[in-house]
């Protein structure tokens, strides 16, 4: 997440206008003072709701790291799926939903707070940033009392010696020609899962989203994208047994709730005025909709459905550590049994999977602008 909001951060400032900031330099400040005082006034409101918005998606990551023993809900889960409790998993998975839904509905209001009228206009170091800035503070100290992080035997002698002892034992990189087939073949399935669950939960998508559907299929949605990838993937694996199928499953899950909001987003900004004169000329509803609101949308639903892909690609890597197959299901096959040298191929293969991933997926949008 770091990184992520780093590499976000970093384009939410370039984007913002250089002139106030220039103007300071000219004056005479220094750098630090340019973007302290040119930069980031302009650019506070959109940091702070963008920040909102990772906190947000991390809750349901940190469901996720229970999975590999982290603590909280997913270790819980994760323990009561492995003993096939399933009044306690699904006593667990409520627990985490309303969770998710709490947390969606208090960053919805941050944004709007920030987003009101009266907030633009006032200073963007008045109180509103202020309380922001004091709140998250807040919460980061009593996050670190609470959970009684030792960050300081990090940096002692002893830990040092072990991290660098644990990083040398991945190398050399097992690269024999056996090995580097079973990679490709889980480099497939990996890519396979990752089209069929985004096929599956594009056409789920649309069908929730359409503008009849939408008000009764809200809770659905709702339901389907506030349950994490890897928690549906637990509860497929136990109903269609270990492999890609269950990973397909899972991702066609939660992705069919996360692009049925963003289509219904889409169809309702489409412009009306094509699908008006359809009406008006004698179409059906239906016929108004196909001929005169999708091709309106069409553009931003390939756009969504090719980012949500991408996404998948990598969540299908992760799938595998509950057994829905791929590269994750290998890494973690070869990192129980102590393999390092096999394991960090397996890694290799995944950072040269996601590197290809994003340039295929920035040359499609490309070619669909």
């Amino acid at each position: 997440y770091g990184g992520m909001l780093a590499k976000v951060y970093a384009e939410i400032l370039e984007s913002t206008d250089p002139l106030p900031a220039q103007a300071l330099r000219m004056s005479g400040a220094s750098r630090p003072i340019a973007i302290l005082y040119g930069l980031l006034p302009q650019a506070s409101k959109e940091l702070a709701s963008y920040t909102v918005y990772r906190w947000e998606c991390a809750i349901r990551a940190s469901v996720v790291m229970g999975f590999v023993g982290a603590g909280g809900l997913g270790q819980l889960m994760d323990q009561a799926m492995k003993m096939l409790n399933g009044g306690e998993a699904a006593t667990i998975l409520a627990t985490f939903m309303l969770l998710v839904l709490g947390a969606d509905a208090l960053s919805g209001w941050l944004r709007r707070a920030l987003d009101t009228p009266s907030a633009a206009r006032a200073s963007p170091w008045g109180w509103r940033s202020a309380g922001f800035v004091l709140a998250s503070a807040l919460a980061t100290v009593a996050s670190f009392q609470w959970l009684d992080m030792p960050l300081r035997a990090l940096w002692s002698g002893e830990s040092l010696h072990a991290i660098v002892g644990f990083v040398t034992s991945f190398f050399p990189l097992d690269l024999s020609a056996p090995w580097l087939r079973k990679i490709a073949l889980g480099t497939w399935e990996t890519l396979a899962m990752s089209v069929v669950g985004t096929l599956l939960a594009a056409v789920a998508g649309l069908l929730l989203a359409l503008p009849k559907m939408r008000l009764p299929c809200t809770l659905v949605l709702n339901t389907l994208r506030s349950v994490p990838e890897l928690v549906w993937a637990t509860i497929t694996v136990l109903c269609v047994g270990l492999g890609p199928f269950a990973g397909a499953l899972a991702l066609g899950l939660h992705t069919a709730g996360v692009l049925g909001r963003l289509y219904a987003e889409a169809l309702a900004n489409a412009p009306p005025g094509p699908a008006r004169a359809l009406r008006l000329a004698g179409a059906s509803g239906s016929q108004a909709f196909l001929y005169g609101t999708l091709p309106g949308a069409a553009p931003q639903l390939i756009a969504y459905t090719l980012y949500r892909w991408e996404m998948n690609i990598r969540m299908a890597t992760i799938l595998g550590f509950v057994g829905a197959g791929g590269l994750g299901q290998l890494l973690y096959f070869e990192l129980s049994l102590f393999h390092y040298a096999q394991a960090a191929t397996v890694i290799l293969a995944m950072l040269l999977l996601s590197v290809a991933v994003d340039q295929s997926s920035a040359w499609l949008r490309r070619v669909m602008r």
